[in-house]
């Protein structure tokens, strides 16, 4: 098995209800997020998967969709709060999908860690 990990960044806004005073409040965070694939095999370059197309799809998600975004107006989290697991989920999905169509080696999302701080972060494992 191989792993290869891609880490980004994004800032961004949310405003959570029912899970703690100060959180109720609308506030940001400088996420860092770090996304993981893995799969079985190298392909006939001796790689799982190039690098250019991991990076590629994690801007895309992270940079073109969330970054810079009042998180609880985006279409993904309308009936659901945009907690650092949801932001997890949605990112190891929306990636997996990108890659779904980009690449033909065999590679799936196994893991996305969404930091919200320095010192705290939810991981989510497809």
């Amino acid at each position: 098995m191989f792993e290869l990990k891609v880490k980004s960044r994004f800032a961004g806004a949310h405003q959570l209800t029912m899970v703690g005073e100060k959180c109720e409040n609308l506030h940001g965070h400088n996420w860092h997020v770090e996304v993981c694939v893995t799969g079985e095999k190298l392909n006939s370059a001796g790689v799982l998967a190039d690098f250019g197309h991991i990076k590629r799809a994690v801007r895309t998600v992270v940079k073109d969709e969330l970054d810079h975004k009042f998180l609880n107006e985006l279409e993904m989290f309308e009936k659901m709060q945009p907690t650092s697991e949801r932001i997890a989920v949605y990112i190891a999905q929306r990636v997996q999908a990108l890659l779904d169509e980009d690449l033909k080696e065999n590679v799936r999302v196994s893991k996305v860690m969404a930091w919200e701080s320095d010192n705290a972060c939810a991981t989510y494992f497809p």
